[in-house]
């Protein structure tokens, strides 16, 4: 999957910044491959990149339309099937991480074919994965877990990538879902993998592997949200790590469109170690990343040091104050 850049972000009408997650990531990781943002009336989300109409994109010499919002269920909504043709017609490819193919829509389907354009449904792979083995392979593996979805899982596993190239140790980061991909340029959306083979694609994504090399997997969901929890224990047994992550927003009552509570830390390590050692008996907690966005910078702090004291283990935002105490964790468990 090769997608022309540079991009045009379209954000529809989100109603949050949340909900433009996917736009956000790219640009967060690839700045420079991101030209400008295209609102509907009514978006309350802003990228900080500079509003195009198409045909302002166009002219700018942006090659794709990147589908850049998240939606319940992964629908693309009929009213922006106009503007996505109108790209089409204005000579753009147009790329989307939805679980709605562009090209199951008539009329994106005839304006793609008209104006000889291609149309990107990240969230798709066309490999073929088996059913997961459960069979222990060399190589070493971290996954980042959540209390809820959306919570920093896939900015922690970027940042304790390039954290751990900086100390010199053989990392690379591994994407689940479609942002992600977009981001890597390899991976797969594990959303949309059929449920048997949930864990058999995590495999593929994390193979054998020289011994001192980590793979850095996006975590996906939570153990405990009622909607996404599947997926979440597939890519856990599949992925089987050594390590992991507990990423957690401190803000949050409910978990993300449902009013289940969020659950504590400690219920998350224990959870997924529990759960985990089905396929790595000696799968432990290494760092909890907290994503302090909505504090003060002093209120963050105080909170990180109680979260360390509580459990023993390093806290940081990975994003505000970076992963070194989590490396060092990892360094004096694991070698260097």
């Amino acid at each position: 999957m090769e997608i022309r850049k540079p991009y045009l972000m379209f954000l529809g009408d989100a109603h949050d910044q949340l909900a433009v997650k996917t736009a956000q990531g790219v640009v967060d990781w690839r700045r420079d491959w991101c030209l400008g943002q295209l609102r509907l009336e009514g978006c309350k989300a802003d990228l900080g990149l500079e509003d195009m109409t198409i045909a302002e994109a166009a002219e700018a010499g942006v090659k794709t339309m990147i589908v850049g919002t998240v939606s319940p269920g992964g629908v693309l909504p009929d009213y922006w099937v106009d503007t996505i043709v109108s790209a089409l017609d204005a000579g753009l490819d147009v790329a989307t991480g939805l679980h709605k193919r562009l090209g199951s829509v008539p009329a994106i389907a005839e304006a793609a074919k008209r104006n000889g354009r291609q149309l990107f449904d990240v969230r798709f792979s066309d490999e073929t994965f088996a059913t997961g083995r459960g069979t222990k392979r060399p190589g070493l593996r971290l996954l980042t877990v959540g209390t809820d979805c959306s919570v920093g899982k896939k900015y922690a596993a970027l940042a304790l990538e390039a954290g751990m190239r900086e100390r010199g140790l053989k990392a690379d980061f591994c994407a689940t879902g479609q942002t992600g991909v977009l981001i890597s340029g390899r991976g797969v959306a594990l959303d949309a993998v059929v449920a048997d083979f949930i864990s058999g694609a995590a495999e593929w994504l994390t193979p054998a592997n020289a011994p001192d090399h980590w793979d850095v997997v996006e975590g996906q969901g939570s153990l405990f949200h009622p909607s996404f929890a599947g997926v979440t224990l597939g890519l856990l047994h599949g992925s089987q790590p050594d390590a992991f992550v507990v990423c957690h927003e401190p803000t949050r009552t409910k978990m993300r469109n449902v009013e289940h509570p969020i659950p504590s830390i400690q219920s998350v390590i224990d959870r997924t170690i529990l759960e985990g050692s089905l396929t790595n008996p000696d799968i432990q907690c290494v760092g909890i990343a907290v994503n302090t966005q909505a504090l003060g910078e002093d209120e963050a702090q105080a909170l990180l040091k109680s979260i360390s004291q509580e459990h023993g283990l390093p806290a940081t935002d990975p994003v505000r104050f970076g992963v070194g105490p989590i490396v060092d964790e990892i360094v004096a468990r694991f070698g260097s």
